[in-house]
């Protein structure tokens, strides 16, 4: 039959089933497929802490959302136009996000009656009329891929696991998806088992074909890629971004990248990614504990390389003594904390960011330290740079707060050219650089540059600069220990006064104000760019004006920020986290700044945030 095709301009699927479904596998490929295909995307991985959740529950659900359009997009959308559930618990978990018409398609061969009343159900849905608000398609999408993969000799069970390939393959045919890039990644995948392999691939195409020969389906749907300034593009995600970032930094800095650190959710793939890169000079050491991963890292900085340690909040914590010690040293070391849901152990694989207050001042005594934070996936390799830029220019630990939804989530993102990367000079320290009211030369370990008030970087053993370090008060100038109380004061305020100088470097903020009359701004940090801008957008579409600014550096602030908030009548500060920077924002600057505080361990809807914007413009006007 001749199929009917329509077009639209942006689709968001959910693939959602038991954690050992292989839905995050599933999500990737589509998500890659829509990659090559040249569509602006955005995902959203949302899974269990557990490894293997109990298998038919709410808790054991595993989902992938990936909006992907032909114009640029910002978020992964905040709900699904189509769900693929692959049981009972799958459906159950995500139907509340699901708007009257949109899509559902569901496999059947998990709707047992042990299954339905593990999810909760005393009926099965497909049976008792409670979907009909939606256009449902029933499937036995195990059974069919069973039939498809039987010439392999798999067992049922072995072979029902390529289902989640076979719904790929349905939902590739349904958009347009190219195969290739698939069929490819599965002869990869599984080329040491070639009877796996050979039974994921027949699954897959199985599906494609199913989806062009039924009559279930009558319609299938382009989404044309998306217009993009010329350049290389890849897909990635926040933790490759920022491990790439890291990489390039020490090529730029001409030093040896040193990783101190101890797996952690969901910071660990920046170790299993700069694992594979020894030839640009890395080297990766897995620590016993959060303590040991910082101390060496630290010690490595210590030796003249790029120190940088991985974790998220709890390992923060841990690791405050020795951030203490690097503030004190005045070493370059890059903290990355990719945020999690807390306090303690929290929500291991889901989002938050409630950690820049920790960030800030979760150090004993006077501790200050930069911190910034990427604003999408893609930006994570930028901020990797800056932070890197910055811990060895101003010889400083500076935090980079990323969190999981960057982490996990992945974009388009154009490679970057070489000669556009900033320039990072170590400068390290040659030789004496203070002559005594004798005559004598000799090397002063805590002599500050004019411009940055940073101190020298000396390498142990090269001639002539022997000094002391640790992490007893040092005296200005000659670096020995010193207990005296007008010294402490004195250093103190120069070890702030080098944060602060840091602004000096930064560029003036770019305020998103397009007609110039907003009387209400948008102010964000971190991973909430997204959903701002994507609620400025629809309250621009309703015809009201609003404006929008976006924080990389939240310590110390940009310079113009003050005069920027002071332009507007209201301030509306969206955080992940109960108003930590609206906290800083208003002792900083004595602004009004009111908050939009979720912590749901999920990104803010843009819807959501859309309304409160014009309730707020409208009370700016009355």
């Amino acid at each position: 039959m001749t199929k009917e095709v329509q077009q639209l301009d942006r689709v968001i699927i959910r693939f959602a089933g038991d954690s050992g479904d292989g839905m995050q596998l599933t999500g990737d490929r589509f998500t890659q497929e829509s990659a090559v295909f040249g569509n602006d995307l955005s995902t959203l991985p949302n899974f269990p802490a557990e490894i293997r959740a109990p298998q038919g529950t709410l808790p054991g659900v595993s989902s992938f959302q990936v909006h992907f359009a032909d114009h640029d997009i910002l978020t992964p959308g905040d709900a699904p136009d189509v769900l693929v559930a692959m049981n009972p618990a799958a459906l159950k978990a995500n139907l509340s996000d699901m708007a009257p018409g949109t899509t559902i398609i569901v496999d059947s061969a998990d709707f047992s009656a042990r299954n339905l009343i593990k999810a909760g159900y005393a009926t099965s849905p497909l049976d008792d009329g409670s979907l009909a608000e939606f256009q449902v398609t029933v499937l036995d999408l195990t059974g069919m891929t069973v039939e498809a993969v039987k010439e392999f000799g798999l067992t049922r069970k072995d072979a029902s696991r390529a289902k989640n390939m076979f719904a790929l393959g349905l939902l590739s045919w349904m958009y347009g998806r190219p195969t290739e890039p698939t069929v490819a990644f599965l002869e990869r995948r599984f080329a040491k088992a070639p009877a796996i392999r050979d039974a994921n691939i027949a699954a897959f195409k199985a599906g494609w074909n199913f989806g062009e020969t039924t009559e279930v389906f009558a319609v299938q749907y382009v989404v044309k890629p998306a217009p993009m300034p010329a350049g290389t593009y890849r897909n990635i995600t926040g933790n490759l971004a920022l491990a790439y970032g890291l990489i390039a930094a020490g090529v730029q800095s001409g030093l040896p990248l040193f990783l101190g650190t101890y797996p952690i959710t969901p910071a660990s793939d920046i170790l299993h990614e700069l694992s594979k890169h020894k030839r640009f000079g890395i080297t990766t050491f897995q620590a016993e504990d959060e303590i040991a991963g910082v101390g060496a890292a630290l010690g490595a900085s210590f030796g003249g390389a790029l120190a940088v340690t991985t974790t998220s909040g709890p390992g923060v914590a841990l690791k405050s003594e020795a951030i203490g010690l690097a503030v004190m040293t005045e070493l370059p070391l890059v903290v990355v904390d990719v945020q999690r849901g807390g306090p303690s152990t929290g929500l291991p694989t889901k989002t938050e960011q409630a950690d820049l207050l920790q960030a800030m001042f979760g150090r004993n005594g006077e501790a200050p330290l930069p911190v910034i934070a990427p604003q999408s996936p893609g930006d994570c390799f930028d901020a990797a740079v800056e932070a890197v830029r910055i811990a060895v220019t101003y010889r400083t630990p500076v935090m980079l707060l990323s969190d999981g939804y960057l982490a996990n989530g992945s974009e388009p993102w154009r490679v970057p050219e070489v000669a556009d990367l900033p320039a990072i000079e170590p400068a390290f320290a040659t030789g004496p650089n203070h002559t005594l009211d004798d005559g004598t030369e000799v090397f002063w370990p805590y002599l500050r540059d004019a411009e940055t008030l940073a101190r020298p970087w000396a390498i142990p053993g090269t001639p002539g600069i022997e000094h002391r370090i640790g992490g007893l008060e040092k005296a200005d100038g000659h670096g020995n220990i010193s207990y005296d109380p007008d010294n402490h004061d004195t250093m103190t305020r120069l070890r702030q006064a080098k944060v602060d100088k840091i602004a000096e470097s930064l560029p003036p903020l770019e305020v998103d104000d397009p007609s110039g009359a907003a009387k209400v701004l948008v102010l964000g940090w971190g991973s909430t760019y997204g959903p701002i801008g994507a609620a400025c957008r629809e309250v621009r579409k309703a015809g009201l004006d609003v404006a929008q600014v976006h924080l990389r550096h939240l310590n110390p602030f940009p310079l113009d920020l003050g005069e920027i908030l002071g332009r507007y009548d209201k301030v509306l500060i969206p955080e992940m986290n109960l108003g930590q920077l609206s906290l800083l924002v208003r002792a900083k600057y004595l602004v009004d700044a009111v908050g939009y505080n979720q912590v749901r361990g999920l990104p803010l809807t843009s819807s959501e945030l859309a309304e409160e914007i014009i309730q707020m413009i409208k009370g700016a006007q009355s």
